[in-house]
């Protein structure tokens, strides 16, 4: 199940009801300070239960004080059957339990006066024809009863023991349901309406949100927390086993307390009579989880930095962790400000990693920032612009006006150099920006080429990849100041994410632009062994393909980090050492990738 959209009524400085969608795969969020981006993820966390955020009475708008806090969660890739009540399968759409546009919208409102307490509502396109509107609310005794009167036979309904069964005959009898959007309230369905709101919200994605403003108090979870997260979600997969190893507990301890009685009534029948072995609670299971350092100094003590170091490489490793394990349970990542005491360099992993994980089929991310090297590397799709008015806080997204307002509000720019280039090479990181010009330089001095990419007044520009912030903004500056532009982007062979940015350049090539692929997975595939085994660590082997993660292989064995790597090695590779590692057979043929490519981009001037 995935999140689609959120509304959010009366919470804080959202008076009016405000709608956002979501994006599938990474939503960011900019704005000012205090614009309510960080309300936004803790609406969504009271919403999911999450445990960092719970609903105070300062949390309804001053606006309307005696107003409910409405909270509203829109989902679409919804599971294909589900079970509501007894244990009949069926299917949200069959009990037409969907809104107008067949996804699944549930409603929260919140009173002052019950803050725990929500009502729960399901926005569904319903049937409202007399006789049949209400029968979720009926008890199988009265709905059998409903569907006789409506000439349902019983061998007309597929399980006689369901009440699902007899809702699908019953209504099958009705000449026109008459159906309309509804709120249907959960606590007013039939049966145990707890045990249909817990199999319902089974189905709801998890919700992590990892906020940059904890205190730092010594049992402070904030540094603990994704590992803590790890821990839940770990039991959540493994519920079946652990409640058959309860029952086995509960089982073994009444067994031996029965031996005990049995004893007992040998010295004093009276006494023993009297007692009766329960559990006051069924066995439990808790797990305290931390990093401590070999100093004994936990981490919660350690610099805020190196706390969020390890949430950042908690997503990493959650990333891989997805890929291999498709039966996890869905999961929304929320991050507020991931710019919070880090260095530059690592602000962009983080961003890049949240990227990564949004990517996966199970999993979104959602994350806010203001920062404009951090909006740059989202999305065009999942940038969302929150501002304070005079009547509340809005939300806008979708079009180009909005999109250039969050970059002139945030200040994300492009190479101030761009605008009087007579051409831009767009490429998606810094290490490319190196790539690209020393293999013009050398080829251009092994007569390869006819010019370098500063002679022809071309200058790369990093954009982070297609359809993100900086490439939206660079292609609009090309647009404004009329200059041609082209695009080379890795190839990501080999990865999951193989195809996707060949896709994009095939588009753009039949817009006639000139647009390509490298044939390897990434620059630093191209690096030549000879040029690294003299900086190979003593007793350390290295191997790299094609397709192979270069960086790591080679940032490993020689004890630079993966950043390092094409501009320590390629640099110090010649023409001749270029043309050996661009070389590839085509029809018989040799050619030579790189030369193709700069010699066609030298056209643009």
């Amino acid at each position: 199940m995935r999140l689609k959209e959120v509304g959010i009524k009366n919470f804080r400085g959202y008076r009016n009801e405000t709608r956002m969608p979501i994006d599938p795969n990474v939503t960011g969020i900019t704005g000012k300070n205090d614009a309510g981006k960080s309300s936004l993820l803790e609406a969504l966390d009271i919403f999911f239960e999450g445990g960092e955020i719970a609903l105070e009475k300062d949390d309804f708008n001053v606006n309307e004080p005696d107003g409910m806090v409405e909270i509203r969660c829109i989902f679409d890739n919804l599971p294909s059957e589900i079970v509501l009540d007894e244990t009949n399968r069926t299917t949200l759409q069959t009990e037409h339990l969907l809104n107008s546009a067949g996804d699944l919208e549930i409603l929260k409102r919140y009173k002052r006066s019950a803050l725990k307490d929500p009502s729960i509502f399901l926005i569904a396109n319903h049937p409202t024809a007399t006789a049949f509107d209400d029968l979720h609310t009926l008890k199988i005794t009265d709905l059998k009863k409903r569907a006789r009167e409506k000439g349902v036979a019983d061998s007309e309904v597929a399980d006689g023991r369901a009440s699902a069964s007899w809702r699908l005959a019953t209504w099958g009898k009705a000449p026109d349901l008459q159906r309309e959007p509804r709120e249907l309230e959960i606590s007013k369905f039939a049966g145990d309406s707890k045990t249909i709101q817990d199999k319902l919200f089974k189905q709801l994605p998890l919700f992590a949100l990892f906020k940059s403003d904890r205190e730092s108090k010594d049992n402070d979870p904030q540094a603990k927390n994704p590992l803590q997260e790890a821990v839940k979600q770990a039991q959540a997969e493994l519920k079946a086993q652990i409640e058959t190893i309860q029952v086995e507990i509960q089982n073994r301890v009444l067994e031996r307390a029965q031996k005990t009685l049995e004893k007992l009534r040998e010295m004093d029948p009276s006494l023993a009579s009297q007692l009766v072995p329960r559990f006051k609670k069924a066995p439990s299971w808790t797990f305290e989880f931390a990093l401590d350092g070999e100093d004994g100094i936990p981490i919660n003590k350690r610099g805020s930095g190196v706390r969020r170091l390890i949430l950042l490489n908690f997503f990493r490793a959650e990333s891989e962790r997805k890929v291999a394990d498709k039966n996890a349970p869905s999961v929304i990542y929320a991050f507020e400000e991931p710019e919070t005491s880090q260095h530059p360099s690592n602000q962009e992993m983080l961003v890049r990693a949240l990227v990564q994980v949004g990517a996966k089929d199970n999993c979104q991310a959602l994350v806010t920032t203001h920062v404009p090297a951090l909006a740059g590397l989202l999305p065009v799709s999942g940038l969302r612009l929150a501002e304070k008015t005079p009547s509340g806080t809005t939300i806008e997204y979708g079009s180009d006006t909005v999109i250039d307002r969050i970059a002139q509000s945030l200040g994300v720019l492009i190479d101030p150099r761009a605008s009087r280039a007579k051409g831009l090479l767009l490429v998606e990181g810094p290490s490319d920006v190196v790539f690209l010009r020393h293999t013009a330089e050398q080829l251009k001095a092994g007569g390869y080429i006819s010019a370098t990419l500063e002679e022809r007044g071309l200058l790369p520009v990093s954009i982070g990849g297609c359809d993100l912030l900086k490439h939206w903004i660079a292609k609009r500056i090309a647009e404004q100041f009329n200059i041609p532009w082209a695009l080379l982007l890795d190839s990501d062979s080999g990865t999951p994410e193989n195809g996707k940015n060949l896709a994009q350049v095939q588009a753009l090539k039949q817009l006639g632009k000139k647009a390509y692929v490298t044939r390897k997975r990434e620059p630093e595939n191209y690096i030549l062994p000879e040029v690294v085994l003299p900086h190979i660590t003593c007793g350390v082997t290295v191997t790299w393909t094609d397709t192979s993660d270069a960086k790591k292989d080679i940032g490993s064995a020689t004890s630079k980090s993966q950043g390092e790597v094409l501009e320590f090695f390629w640099t110090q590779m010649n023409a001749e050492q270029i043309r050996r590692a661009e070389k590839y057979i085509e029809d018989g043929q040799e050619k030579f990738e790189l030369t193709e490519i700069l010699s066609d981009f030298l056209t643009l001037s």
